[in-house]
């Protein structure tokens, strides 16, 4: 029960941060442009939508949802980890994204294993 209770707490803590830094990135980044869309868009797609889906599968403990999860945000958290700024956070996230997919595994196998 504890390994559950962990792999939802990570997993709803990273998709928060990540909706936090993605409107950090967007709206409060000096070196934004808010009026060209298209870096929005695509952080929108590969950041934002998969920070809800990441909350989503916490709450409901399917493992799946968390793997297309990391797997999908997982190029641009990279990317945006090797650089020298606060975004580098992603990176963060994305390993939290991992590390709540590993407990979940493990918490699905204890109980399997219990009964």
């Amino acid at each position: 029960m504890k390994i559950r209770k962990t792999s939802i707490f990570l997993g709803v803590i990273a998709g928060v941060s990540s909706i936090f830094l993605w409107f950090v990135l967007n709206f409060y980044n000096p070196y934004s442009n808010l009026t060209d869309s298209e870096p929005m868009i695509n952080t929108f797609f590969m950041l934002f939508l998969p920070a809800c889906l990441a909350i989503i599968a916490s709450l409901t403990s399917k493992i799946f949802l968390m793997l297309i999860v990391f797997l999908w945000s997982l190029p641009i958290s990279l990317y945006l980890f090797f650089t020298p700024s606060i975004f580098a956070l992603f990176g963060l996230t994305s390993i939290f994204y991992l590390i709540s997919l590993l407990l979940m595994r493990r918490a699905k196998i204890r109980t399997v294993l219990k009964q």
